[in-house]
């Protein structure tokens, strides 16, 4: 019996999923973000062969998953750089407040509705 190509793919999908899942899994916090962001780096690899895919000469089915690829492939990579970057201001040098604002000790007042506020 001779298994045809699809159901081989099908197979090895199936399987990198399961793998996936359990190394996903058992990836410590502090380190997910830093593996992810690496990981979205490789996505970028990914749109290259999707634009090649993409690219041929008669609409295809292998034109239209191209074209999904890309779609795809270019939310991951954006939203890796976005998450990329909010950790790393979140590990970036405080500003000290007295810089944050304007006129640090003045005493700004304000009428509201007939009320005066007073902040520091």
């Amino acid at each position: 019996m001779t298994l045809g190509p699809l159901l081989i793919g099908i197979y090895v999908f199936v399987l990198a999923g399961f793998v996936g899942f359990e190394m996903i899994t058992k990836v410590p916090p502090t380190l997910h973000t830093p593996l992810m962001s690496g990981a979205n780096a490789i996505s970028g690899i990914t749109i290259v062969g999707a634009v090649a895919a993409a690219t041929t000469g008669a609409p295809t089915v292998a034109n239209i998953l191209g074209a999904l690829a890309i779609v795809t492939a270019t939310i991951n990579v954006v939203g890796g750089f976005l998450v990329t970057d909010r950790m790393l201001r979140m590990f970036g040098r405080k500003k000290p407040k007295a810089l944050k604002a304007e006129g640090a000790g003045a005493t700004a007042s304000a009428t509201t509705k007939g009320r005066e506020v007073v902040s520091k």
